[in-house]
């Protein structure tokens, strides 16, 4: 079997050998990319976006170094997208993520998986499976996203949780594994936006031009 075939399988969630796909991992120009964001000094802001913006195929864009990817080109992120520092892409597969997301430190998206039975798994064959974040979703510090999940709009995960399974829209889920603990309620966002009408009337600035 051909590398590019082996490459194909890993793509699309069949058990490969990842070692058949090393050589085009050590080329591939996102990991590169990210060596190189995650040697330059803080000060130098501009490079960085600049570099991050190939990476992640939008322009407003910050991920705080630094951060690690395994392919680094199987990442397609929306408007408005921030992630705090030390985070992980596991990239073997596609990780999407939409727009105004929000993540935390130490965030671990995770596409890769391995055999549950040993005897396949010490065979070095492994899986990969897409993860998608859906609009305006927040992820706690510390969280892992496990592979095949699909995160919900507007959702938020807590701190130090494991996301093994879907979650809907509009909801607050917390724990390993993670669970939904209630839905966002008509409540929260009175609460929410009556705090930031607050802010705007004591600042003089709306919360979105912060």
């Amino acid at each position: 079997m051909s590398q590019d075939a082996e490459y194909d399988r890993m793509l699309a969630g069949q058990l490969y050998i990842t070692e058949k796909n090393q050589r085009r991992t050590s080329r591939v120009a996102g990991k590169l990319l990210v060596q190189r964001i995650n040697a330059l000094p803080a000060d130098q802001l501009d490079e960085i976006t600049r570099l991050e913006a190939q990476i992640f195929g939008a322009a407003d864009v910050y991920v705080q170094p630094p951060f690690e990817v395994d392919y680094g080109t199987h990442i397609k992120v929306g408007k408005n997208f921030y992630c705090n520092v030390d985070a992980v892409f596991l990239d073997t597969n596609w990780i999407t993520i939409g727009n105004n997301v929000k993540i935390g430190p130490r965030v671990n998206l995770l596409t890769a998986g391995h055999p549950i039975d040993a005897s396949v798994r010490v065979s070095m064959l492994e899986f990969a499976k897409p993860i998608t974040i859906g609009d305006n979703t927040w992820l706690g510090g510390n969280v892992t996203v496990l592979p095949g999940v699909s995160i919900g709009a507007n959702a938020v995960v807590g701190a130090g949780s494991v996301v093994v399974h879907d979650l809907p829209d509009n909801v607050v889920a917390v724990g390993n594994p993670a669970r939904v603990l209630r839905v966002i309620s008509d409540a929260d966002r009175k609460s929410w936006a009556d705090q930031a009408e607050q802010y705007q009337k004591e600042t003089g600035r709306d919360e979105s031009q912060i």
